[in-house]
């Protein structure tokens, strides 16, 4: 391992080895801030957000966004090891957030030192940012006005340096089913659950119309439910929450409104703010990275790209499958890979 890829995982394991739930990122972000003024950089601060541009800003350039987020979930009860110290066993370090988001972090941070060494053909920014787990309004959208017209984001998830070119939206709806009460010993009343059971069967086979080769079609699931007040009563309510995961050819909204104005109970969307996304495979990031054999595939897991109302791409160090899972970990070669792959990618990129 190289000298200065030696301190990225050193920073890595700094973060791993403090508590930074979403919405509590305030010491990893105090930290990360003073790492880098002792580098000579003076970030850019809003919240638990940290930026910093890679030169003064050119308005006749584009702008190529670097971002991964500093929050983590809250580590289960399955943990063998410790989640907040960093334990490396030859080419493996644990850790909560080794794998998610903390490799993209680091490796998106020593890709910005890289990139702003040498003239670029577009402005470079990089921001390490907050609240991604729970798609807090305090996280990467609180600062996209401050960082001005964004032409491409480069968002830092692990997905083994594949690049997602199209991500699932998320659409969480509130269902309210109603009947009227009744005495259950009696032929009384409208039963709200039986009348629900018409409307899981309608979520559960309703086709949307298009589909995708990377997305394939929408997918709605019943995942909660809740009805009756006692044993006796007939339910004249029932309450589902309904979990839609949106391709690239449907806005939230859209799937909304197709919904609402299909069913005859009330539907009360709780967000619109994640919607699916998608980047041409004529993009000449995408087109690179065929070049650099890297594969193109639709992600079925959100992320902040879903916050960024302009053109991303997902592409990061580690496997998705080992995120928000006990013992998570990453491989210090899969980061020094990440590395490399997004010097390549990048570095002489001509947004267009």
């Amino acid at each position: 391992m190289a000298a200065s890829e030696a301190q990225y995982i050193a920073l890595l394991k700094q973060m791993i080895s403090i508590q930074s739930f979403s919405r509590d990122e305030k010491e990893v972000a105090d930290m990360l801030e003073g790492w880098f003024v002792s580098r000579g950089i003076c970030p850019n601060r809003k919240g638990n957000n940290l930026w910093m541009w890679g030169s003064e800003r050119d308005a006749a350039k584009p702008t190529l966004l670097l971002n991964s987020h500093l929050d983590t979930v809250k580590p289960g009860n399955n943990w063998t090891a410790e989640p907040f110290t960093p334990a490396v066993d030859g080419d493996k370090l644990t850790g909560l957030g080794s794998n998610d988001a903390g490799a993209s972090v680091v490796s998106l941070i020593e890709t910005f030192f890289r990139l702003r060494s040498v003239p670029q053909a577009y402005n470079l920014v990089l921001a390490i940012t907050a609240e991604e787990e729970v798609s807090g309004l305090n996280g990467v959208s609180s600062i996209l006005e401050e960082l001005g017209t964004i032409d491409l984001g480069i968002v830092g998830e692990p997905t083994g340096m594949n690049m997602a070119v199209a991500e699932r939206g998320l659409l969480v709806l509130d269902c309210y089913v109603a009947g009227q009460t009744g005495h259950a010993a009696r032929n009384e009343g409208v039963n709200a659950i039986y009348k629900a059971l018409a409307a899981i069967e309608w979520f559960r086979n309703h086709p949307f119309d298009k589909a995708t080769d990377l997305l394939g079609p929408v997918k709605m699931s019943v995942t909660m439910i809740n009805a009756g007040t006692q044993h006796n009563v007939v339910p004249d309510k029932c309450h589902m929450v309904v979990d839609c995961r949106i391709n690239e050819c449907y806005s939230n909204v859209e799937v909304f409104e197709k919904t609402r104005d299909s069913v005859d109970f009330e539907v009360v969307p709780r967000s619109f703010r994640l919607n699916s996304s998608n980047i041409p495979l004529s993009h000449s990031v995408v087109k690179r990275g065929l070049t650099l054999g890297l594969k193109p595939y639709g992600s079925p897991t959100s992320s902040d790209m879903g916050l960024m109302p302009f053109t991303t791409l997902k592409i990061g160090p580690g496997d998705s499958a080992r995120s928000h899972t006990p013992d998570e970990y990453i491989l210090i070669s899969e980061i020094e890979k990440g590395i490399e792959i997004y010097w390549q990618l990048l570095n002489g990129l001509e947004l267009k």
